[in-house]
């Protein structure tokens, strides 16, 4: 019991110790980061960067140390993320730093695994996030239009930025300060949109530039995808391959910000997948052409946790086919292949950093090599004298795409697979090749520990033993109430724009009106063998139509034209629109004017004496559901709610809670 004691004691006090050095120490010694026209400088010192993409809500934060450590472990010097403005400023002027958004600890953890920090502050985002990163309460904000030339959106833009700069500079985190931050970003893929907003929009380019550069952070400014970016921000490429990618000045470094490895998923669409022979041959290639910071985005995806999905339509897993899979396990081959790439490159840097430039040597028609050495600018250069003494390195290429070749270099036959680059670090051996995987595959299968779906309802499930349907007993169920749940309500004349509404406080909004319907009508829509129907210009992301409280139709879409017939019965009905938005949309110009809910008009068609223009009917506005709003999901307060078994013979029709007692094993 003593020895027990001893070592509860031990390793508590190990956790303190840990606890304060990630609080408070320099992870450096502090040093100065530049650039030239081939690099970043750090401490004096030219450096070719390996990146890895991940973003601190998209994981809790006991995750957090593992994921960097494999970052790390698979040859990342960098960690890159963005700065999420909604989630640290829910409400304006309320500041929110801790859980999955306690972004100092995060940059602590990177700064204590000795890795660098890339930090994208926007603080527009897109990444596939609700709104694009921006709250929603910007949309508010009195004559205020989005990135653009416009002094009330610069106004909140500017304080923000200045609020995080600030707060990594309290925190000492810059590298000048002993902290991992070597490199920050302002704005994000806006050159994609500039030209939306004309001259306006290259007046806000420059603003931002400026804005930025006079917070006095004290490390490099980039800007991704923008062909103007000012002379003191380097403008960064993004894509897919970015190894002909030139910056707007000669005197700026070749950036990759990101390096998409994979793609997000739509609900409904197909999980994307990037071979990691084409990703590690796209790496190479950049690497051989002269870039020399690249960023995998994602190294890791995770999850899109709450209502933090982007849209519309995006699903909540943000595994992005990423080198480390969405819960944390490494997605082989990809992750190794990866980790020997860097490998072979880290062991060409000497040379990369050496040259200004690589000499540049046609080895066939789709073949051809780039040497770097320490005089390869230099006239008259003796490529027989090469050899791994004098800091050289070669690329060589394949960029065939089916055929394979054998190609001569340097007097020694080199056979390079189709689509590929051999990397030859003393220019003689070859160490690595990008189409020659020797990472072991890994294979992940899923086994359901609970019942298997039924052929009922997706949601309603089975457990199956020898052929033999029966439901689970552990399964619980709470409807959910159609329209009005609470006394928070209130009625007005006209149909009103569903996020002025809500405020995105919930995804779901409830229209609720009361429909007269005459004898006359009745006899017209039997006597015509027509039948009334609902009519919207434009509609998303869902719509549930719901008659006298029983669903009688669903439409899914962006701004789809809605035209859905419907049932009344004689005397008064009630109409019940549920308006349901599945992600804000994250990307493109004008967001603030993107909205949701219902466009143009509404209205039914199909009365005897006419049409009914519903814009003109009193509605009750009901916000969020019951089982939301009450916290049914939490296990604080999923008990207060009055679940029911789940039988066959109560099949819930409609909306419905569900709930299951899981044993897990961890391990």
């Amino acid at each position: 019991m003593g020895v027990s004691r001893a070592l509860l004691r031990y390793l508590v006090s190990l956790s303190l110790i840990i606890h304060a050095a990630v609080t408070t120490a320099n992870f450096f010694k502090p040093f100065n980061v530049s650039y030239d026209h081939r690099a970043l400088i750090i401490d004096g010192k030219r450096r070719m960067l390996i990146s890895a993409g991940f973003h601190y809500p998209r994981a809790t934060p006991e995750m957090w140390p593992d994921l960097i450590a494999k970052s790390k472990k698979g040859g990342a010097d960098v960690i890159q993320t963005y700065v999420f403005w909604n989630g640290h400023e829910p409400v304006r002027g309320q500041y929110y730093f801790e859980g999955r958004y306690d972004i100092i600890k995060f940059v602590k953890l990177v700064g204590a695994s000795g890795l660098y920090l890339h930090l994208r502050i926007g603080p527009y985002v897109c990444a596939e996030w609700n709104f694009g990163g921006f709250p929603v309460w910007l949309r508010d904000v009195p004559g205020i239009e989005f990135r653009t030339d416009n002094v009330p959106f610069k106004e909140e833009m500017e304080r923000f930025v200045k609020k995080i700069v600030k707060l990594m500079q309290e925190e000492m985190l810059f590298s000048w300060q002993g902290g991992p931050i070597i490199m920050l970003q302002i704005e994000n893929e806006y050159g994609d949109i500039e030209s939306a907003y004309h001259q306006r929009g290259k007046e806000y380019v420059k603003w931002a530039a400026q804005m930025a550069l006079g917070l006095g952070a004290g490390v490099p400014w980039v800007m991704c995808k923008q062909s103007d970016a000012p002379d003191n921000i380097i403008n960064a490429c993004n894509g897919y391959y970015c190894d002909g990618f030139k910056p707007n000045s000669p005197n700026k470094p070749v950036f990759w910000t990101e390096d998409w490895d994979g793609w997000y998923t739509k609900w409904g669409g197909r999980l994307p997948h990037r071979p990691a022979e084409d990703l590690a041959f796209a790496v190479a290639r950049f690497f051989q052409r002269g870039g020399s910071f690249q960023n995998y985005y994602m190294y890791f995806g995770g999850t899109n946790f709450n209502r933090t999905s982007g849209g519309p339509f995006y699903v909540t897993s943000y595994d992005y086919d990423a080198p480390i899979d969405e819960y944390g396990l490494l997605s082989e081959p990809k992750w190794g292949h990866l980790k020997d790439l860097h490998a072979a490159i880290k062991l060409c840097e000497p040379a990369l950093v050496a040259a200004d430039s690589p000499q540049y040597i046609k080895l066939g028609p789709k073949q051809e090599a780039h040497v770097y050495h320490v005089d390869t600018n230099t006239e008259g250069l003796n490529l027989t004298q090469y050899g791994s003494q004098s800091r050289c390195s070669a690329f060589l290429a394949n960029i065939d795409e089916r055929k394979a070749a054998v190609v001569r270099f340097l007097g020694q036959t080199y056979h390079l697979p189709p689509w590929s680059v051999s990397i030859l670090p003393d220019c003689r051996n070859t160490v690595f090749n990008t189409a020659k995987v020797g990472a072991q595959t890994s294979i992940k299968t899923v086994e359901f520990e609970l019942p298997l779906f039924s052929n009922i309802s997706a949601c309603q499930q089975f457990t199956v033993h020898d052929e033999v349907s029966y439901f689970s007993k552990s399964w619980m169920t709470v409807k959910e109430p159609i329209g009005i749940w609470s006394k928070k309500i209130f009625s007005v004349q006209g149909i009103l724009e569903h996020l002025n509404v809500t405020k995105d406080h919930s995804d779901y909004l409830w229209y609720i009106t009361r429909i007269y319907v005459s004898d006359d009508d009745i006899t017209f829509w039997e006597e015509k063998q027509v039948r009334p129907t609902l009519t919207i210009d434009s509609m998303r992301d869902v719509l549930r139509v719901f008659i006298n409280g029983q669903l009688t139709g669903s439409v899914i879409g962006r701004w789809v034209k809605v035209v859905q017939p419907v049932r009344f019965v004689q005397g008064y009905n009630d109409l019940v629109l549920l308006s349901e938005t599945v992600g804000l949309q994250n990307y493109g110009a004008f967001l603030e004017k993107d909205g949701a809910g219902f466009r143009g008009q509404i209205k039914l068609t199909g009365f005897k004496n006419g049409d009914i223009d519903l814009s003109t009917l009193s509605w009750t506005y009901q916000v969020g559901l019951k089982g939301e709003f009450s916290s049914i999901y939490t296990v604080e307060e999923n008990e207060k709610a009055g679940w029911s078994d789940l039988t066959v013979d109560a099949i819930p029709a409609t909306f419905t809670w569900y709930k299951v007692y899981l044993s897990l094993n961890m391990g």
